[in-house]
């Protein structure tokens, strides 16, 4: 066994065995039995500083969760290339019935740096990442036309927050999303995580706005 190279992983996973584990024993036994029922969907960053389950100290069981570069929500494409987290929504909604859809952004996105660089740059679109974050072109472009803040940092934040709405308004483009929003008031909400203060603020529909929750 190459318990050498992966001797961390291997001590995290005893520890699961004998804290996490031991305490939701049955949890864990009844979910193989029955099957998962999360009433949630989260679509969250794969950034290693930024884990759904810890952020909202989730047991086994209650999150469906999504993790891709800038956790991103393509538009419906029946023959497109991006089928991943498309597969997965689909799966959650129709499968699983979950009752409300979390994109969840966050603060210091390698992601959003990462396309806005390229955006400044205009080098062309040649690797699986930039193929991947040239989705935030529309949502770039509406900026633009706004006009972007001359701080970068002001800037990378404004266009990690209306990546969520863009990708709000990708998820009404599955007719499954739609049918569920309307037929059984599924609920699509977006957040943003700050990782240097482990705040969490939430989309307010009508004002367009991201509001801390308080503690």
């Amino acid at each position: 066994m190459p318990t050498d190279e992966f001797r961390d992983l291997i001590e995290g996973y005893t520890t699961f065995r004998q804290t996490h584990y031991a305490a939701d024993a049955e949890r864990y036994r009844d979910l193989a039995a029955l099957g998962q029922t999360p009433r949630t969907m989260i679509i969250a960053c794969s950034d290693s500083r930024v884990d759904p389950s810890r952020i909202f100290n989730a047991r086994p069981g209650e999150l469906f969760v999504v993790r891709n570069v800038a956790n991103l929500v393509p538009p419906c494409e029946a023959h497109g290339s991006y089928h991943g987290t498309s597969a997965a929504i689909q799966f959650a909604v129709e499968m699983l019935k979950v009752e409300r859809i979390l994109i969840m952004g966050h603060a210091r996105c390698g992601g959003v740096r990462a396309f806005l660089e390229g955006a400044s740059s205009d080098r062309p679109a040649q690797s699986f990442i930039e193929k991947w974050i040239s989705l935030l072109g529309p949502a770039y472009e509406a900026l633009l036309a706004e006009g972007l803040p001359d701080d970068a940092e002001a800037r990378q934040r404004l266009m990690e927050q209306v990546s969520v709405t863009q990708s709000i308004e990708n998820l009404l483009s599955f007719p499954f999303v739609k049918e569920a929003v309307a037929d059984r008031a599924l609920r699509l909400q977006g957040g943003f995580f700050d990782v240097s203060t482990g705040q969490l603020q939430l989309l307010d529909a009508e004002t367009k706005r991201f509001e801390a929750i308080p503690i």
